[in-house]
Formats: structure tokens, C-alpha cells, sequence
């Protein structure tokens, strides 16, 4: 479902987007004059305004996992910024064309590349690729459809416009709305009193394929409220690169190529990082040390807080300052110069540890499906209490289960 309306609605764009764009040259040269090259400088706002929503999209996307709001938001957007353009005419400023430009392409920015990333996210890793090029597909497709089409009605609006701003007026010999229409330069040849007629035309004629763009994009506008905001996943089952040199064949078994996956994405995140992410997850106002140390504690029964600095990468004020806040909270308590979980931590360390757990589940991506092995739920379980220890202990994988590696 989230393919077929991605399909659908970059098509829209690729139609209005591409099939509008065509003309803005066009306009800035035969309206206002504008050279070619500087035609191009005075679009500029539009590339600023694409790369701005793009990037600041990706940026959010990335922070809150949640997209949904920026397709919404990006064709309704790109619509207004199409009604904006349909108000340019022969006499409109450089300010103002560059804040309606501006705005077109924020609206772009905005849909273009988060669909990519939708149907990216709603697919396995061994369709990752045809997922992409389909999504890019129909959008070359509409852009297509859309030149085609816009150009058959400026073409059709022009011839109309130029005759009746030709009509009843004495012309040069050899100009003709026909001439004008196929050869815009001939508008330098035109007497004075004829020029803002014929340019009001192409104007007209221009703004109008603006106008008929706007619908278009709303139609994308629609489709994008039956998007289903699935979660973003943290991994794709990748398969390992020795694994596809047919020059260097790898045997493993599932549950090892699982833990070699776990290994690696559980120590790409700081360890801080991991204890602030838990820590949140579990409801606790807890400094990230603290939970770390709760969990150290029910994985060793007992830890002397004054020598643990010497085994752990942490320094000895924040475990200090750890073990005074877990002192202080009732989660712990000191027999001699041991510390000792309560009741309340006990309690405690039960939703660090799921909360540690669900953390790594999620790195699986569709690995963690409904149907996943008992192999790999237990795995889960002995990489969790192994991050709960000492960096510099030696890290305790499972053995190869040699029954598998056929």
C-alpha cells in the first residue's frame, strides 16, 4: 500500500513539478527580458528554498522518527506556491518573483526526497533497490506526462491570447501571431505600443499552466493523508559483504550472522547514549551512570563504587555521583564498601534490563519480526546483560551452534 501511493503521488509531483519548471525560464526571458544566464541566477531562490526543507526535513525526520507531516505539508505547499506563480505578470519585481519561487521550492523539498525515504522504509533490504528506482520511476513518468501536457496548453492558450491582442491592430510586414508564437524574438521588431499586448500574452499563457498545475498537486495533497506513518526502523537485514564475493564463500548460520549484526550495532552507539536512551524508556529521572551502575550491580550481586573506575571506562566522579543518587533514591544501599540493590532497585533494574532489551530488539529491524527464533530472543537476552558489564571484561558470545552451520 505505502508503495502504490508513493507511486501515485510522486507521479503528481513529477507531472506539476516538472511540467511548471519548464516554463520559469521561459518566462523570466520572453516577459521580463531576462538573459538566459541571469534567467537562471533569479531561480535561485527556488534551489534555496528546495535545499533548505530538505535538509531541515532530513534533520527532523532524523531526530523524531516522524515524517508524515512533511508530504502533507509539502504538497499543500507546493500547490500555494503554484497560485503564487499564476500571479506573475510583465510587471512583477525581483523581490517578489523571489519569494514566490522560494516558496515553490520549499514545497518541493518538503515532499521530493522523504517519499523516497517512506518507500525505502516499507521495504526489505532486497527490495531497497526497486523500491527506490520504482519510486524515481514514476516520477520521471509524470514529469514526462507533465511537459507534454502543460506544453500542449500553453501552446493552446498562447495562439488564442496572441490574436486577440493582435486583433484590429495595423502589423509590421511578416508578423503574425503564428510568427510570434513560434519565434518570441520577434517581439523585439514590434512597434512600442505593441510589445506590453504581446507580452501580456505570454504572460497570460505562462501563468495559466501555473494555475493548472495547482489541482494537480492537490490531488497529491490528498493521497498523502492515506500514507500509514509506520516507525522508521533503526536496521535492514543486510547480508555481510564477504557473503556476496563468490570468489570468498561464507558458511554461517543464522543465529551467528545475528550476533556478528548485534555485536557491531550495539557498540556504534556511545555508551552514554545507550543509558540515556534506556534510562528514558524505563520512566526513570536517573543520571545515565546510575542506571548503568543499577545494572551492574544485578549482574555482580555487589560492587565497590571506589575500585569499579579502574575496570570501567567511567571516571570516578560520575560513578561517585551515580552512587550517591542511587543511595539517595532508596535503590541501593552500602554494606562496608560494597553496594547492594533494595527492593525499589531490584525493581528498578528489572525495567532498565527490558528497556535495555526492547533497545537492542529494535536494532534488529525485521529481523525482530512476529516470528522470530528462540535462538535470537535469547541472544537479545546475553547481549543485554553483556552491555550491563565491564568494557574491559572479555566480551562472552554464544559458541557457534555447529549443528546450524550446514
Amino acid at each position: 500500500r505505502t508503495f502504490s501511493l508513493v507511486a501515485v503521488i510522486s507521479f503528481v509531483v513529477g507531472f506539476a513539478m516538472f511540467g511548471a519548471m519548464t516554463y520559469l525560464p521561459t518566462f523570466l526571458q520572453v516577459v521580463h527580458g531576462i538573459t538566459p544566464t541571469m534567467s537562471g541566477v533569479h531561480m535561485l531562490p527556488m534551489v534555496f528554498g528546495l535545499l533548505i526543507t530538505s535538509t531541515g526535513s532530513g534533520q527532523l525526520v532524523s531526530h523524531t522518527g516522524r515524517w508524515k507531516i512533511f508530504p502533507v505539508a509539502g504538497t499543500a505547499l507546493t500547490a500555494a506556491g503554484l497560485l503564487l506563480l499564476h500571479r506573475l505578470d510583465a510587471s512583477s519585481s525581483t523581490l517578489e518573483m523571489s519569494v514566490y519561487f522560494f516558496v515553490f521550492g520549499a514545497g518541493l523539498g518538503l515532499v521530493m526526497q522523504v517519499l523516497v525515504l517512506v518507500v525505502q522504509n516499507a521495504v526489505t533490504y532486497e527490495d531497497l533497490g526497486v523500491a527506490t528506482s520504482g519510486a524515481t520511476f514514476f516520477r520521471s513518468i509524470g514529469a514526462s506526462f507533465g511537459v507534454a501536457i502543460f506544453g500542449a496548453i500553453f501552446t493552446s492558450r498562447l495562439g488564442g491570447n496572441l490574436a486577440d491582442a493582435l486583433q484590429g491592430r495595423s502589423l509590421p510586414s511578416g508578423v503574425s501571431a503564428d510568427r510570434l508564437a513560434a519565434d518570441p524574438r520577434a517581439i523585439g521588431r514590434l512597434p512600442a505600443d505593441l510589445r506590453p499586448a504581446i507580452l501580456n500574452a505570454y504572460s497570460s499563457s505562462i501563468t495559466d499552466v501555473f494555475l493548472y498545475a495547482a489541482p494537480v498537486v492537490l490531488v497529491a495533497f490528498a493521497f498523502t493523508w492515506f500514507l500509514k506513518e509506520d516507525k522508521l526502523r533503526g536496521s535492514v537485514t543486510a547480508p555481510d559483504t564477504t557473503q556476496t564475493l563468490a570468489s570468498n564463500p561464507v558458511e554461517r548460520s543464522s543465529y551467528d550472522e545475528c550476533a556478528r549484526a548485534l555485536s557491531v550495532l550495539a557498540t556504534r552507539e556511545g555508551r552514554r547514549e545507550i543509558y540515556v536512551k534506556i534510562t528514558e524508556r524505563a520512566g526513570y529521572d536517573l543520571l545515565p551512570a546510575a542506571s548503568w551502575l543499577l545494572l551492574r550491580i544485578k549482574r555482580h550481586g555487589t560492587v565497590e563504587p571506589a575500585r569499579l573506575a579502574d575496570v570501567a571506562p567511567v571516571p570516578l566522579r560520575v560513578i561517585s555521583e551515580a552512587a550517591r543518587q542511587v543511595e539517595e533514591r532508596g535503590l541501593a544501599r552500602r554494606e562496608g564498601v560494597q553496594m547492594v540493590l533494595t527492593d525499589e532497585g531490584a525493581e528498578a533494574v528489572v525495567r532498565l534490563g527490558q528497556a535495555r532489551e526492547d533497545s537492542l530488539a529494535e536494532l534488529l529491524g525485521d529481523w525482530w519480526g512476529p516470528e522470530r527464533p528462540t535462538d535470537l530472543v535469547r541472544l537479545v537476552t546475553e547481549l543485554t546483560a553483556e552491555v550491563s558489564g565491564s568494557s574491559k571484561e572479555r566480551p562472552h558470545m554464544p559458541e557457534p551452534r555447529r549443528d546450524h552451520a550446514a
